[in-house]
């Protein structure tokens, strides 16, 4: 009969920059992955904006209100956004 049991835990996972040299330096590898995380999710945010905007130009080429040409023009500047959003947060990313 065993005295003391303990639970098999996984290991805690290593941030993507590696665990650093100290403390201070492991936080700021943890702090790098979230900055990426919430860039991540911004840019995901964009997307559906983009493709709401997009589709509510669609339903209202069937009521007559918008025109095909004003739905193509819509769709070119999303995607232009995204990519130059996506550019902007890669560039700020890697300041960090």
């Amino acid at each position: 009969m065993p005295l003391l049991a303990y639970p098999g835990l996984p290991t805690l996972e290593d941030p993507s920059r590696g665990a650093g040299n100290g403390i201070l330096q492991t936080l700021q590898n943890y702090g790098y992955d979230i900055v990426m995380l919430v860039a991540l999710l911004i840019i995901a945010s964009m997307f559906i904006g983009v493709c709401y905007h997009a589709y509510s130009t669609y339903s209202e080429i069937h009521t007559g209100r918008k025109t095909w040409g004003q739905f193509g023009l819509t769709v070119a500047v999303g995607a232009l956004l995204l990519v130059v959003g996506i550019w902007l947060l890669t560039k700020a990313t890697g300041i960090l």
